[in-house]
């Protein structure tokens, strides 16, 4: 795999403004947890993916996804994800995702408004920054250091983060 790869997905778009608006709907207690406070704001916002049941199509498509990047069967990966809410002046800091035994680390985009950030990956030595677009997805190894630049725009900016590894029956 190169640095980063980006897949555009149609079935996923269509469902994004009923993530956002579900989203938006939600309050404290709906929420698992939220973690890693970085400059006042959680970059991690964990939920049961029951409470938007339009995720189940973006996780499936991402679990596909993946898959077929890392050309293992589907079956035999699991996965864990989170969101990522961006309101006008956030920036998420500058992190990797190895922390277990991650094999592919993914980020889906449900509203990017103009100048709301890049993503930003670095490889050796080498900056890439690439302007999101809704409904896309971008896959890169979990050891891959990358940050999303300032929100620049006046509205929120909304991501779903993805880990995927081995099954451990799949290990054994």
């Amino acid at each position: 795999m190169d640095t980063y790869t980006r897949i555009f997905s149609q079935s996923c778009f269509d469902v994004n403004n009923a993530i956002a608006k579900k989203y938006q709907s939600l309050n404290d207690k709906d929420f698992k947890a939220k973690t890693h406070l970085f400059n006042g704001r959680y970059e991690n916002i964990y939920l049961d993916i029951n409470k938007i049941p339009e995720l189940k199509i973006v996780f499936e498509q991402a679990m596909d996804n993946a898959a077929s990047i890392l050309n293992i069967k589907k079956e035999q990966l699991t996965s864990g994800f989170w969101l990522n809410e961006m309101k006008a002046g956030d920036v998420t800091t500058a992190h990797t995702h190895d922390d277990d035994d991650e094999l592919l680390s993914c980020v889906y985009y449900v509203l990017v408004p103009k100048k709301s950030g890049n993503l930003i990956i670095y490889d050796n030595k080498t900056k890439n920054i690439i302007t999101p677009s809704e409904g896309e997805f971008v896959y890169f190894l979990p050891a891959t250091l990358h940050e999303v630049s300032k929100n620049e725009s006046e509205s929120v900016r909304l991501s779903i983060a993805f880990n995927f590894g081995l099954k451990k029956s799949v290990l054994v």
